[in-house]
């Protein structure tokens, strides 16, 4: 399973011609097994201006297998991984970054992504970048 973020999926369904979005396309043609978080779901769809572009999306995105976090643990490593990243001089922008780290790490599944925070995050913890050319 691997977990794709918000910004893979902002390009996907904007058809826009990304390294990381061909990866996405790549993965669905392949049936590869992807799955979403709510916090990714709802960053997707605030960003949605057209409402009939945003019921196509929030239909097609329901659809997916969603994870979640497993017990309240998940915020605490979730900000354990900040304060990780912060003591090695590295600063995490959003504290949904560290908390979809810290779902895909519970669930120990990569992350697709193309945010230089989950990069940093994986130097601070176990979080695994799904790398898959």
């Amino acid at each position: 399973m691997i977990l794709v973020d918000t910004s893979i999926w902002i390009d996907f369904l904007n058809s826009k011609d990304e390294i990381n979005s061909k990866k996405l396309c790549l993965i669905l043609e392949e049936g590869g097994d992807i799955c979403i978080t709510d916090i990714i779901l709802t960053e997707i769809l605030q960003g949605i201006r057209d409402n009939k572009e945003y019921t196509k999306t929030k239909e097609i995105l329901l659809n997916l297998k969603f994870i979640q976090p497993k017990s309240p643990d998940t915020y605490i490593q979730a900000a354990d991984i900040y304060r990780a990243c912060k003591k090695k001089g590295l600063t995490i922008r959003k504290t949904i970054d560290c908390i979809i780290a810290a779902i895909a790490i519970d669930h120990t599944i990569p992350i697709l992504t193309d945010d230089k925070d989950f990069e940093n995050t994986a130097k601070c913890s176990n979080l695994k970048i799904y790398s898959k050319a």
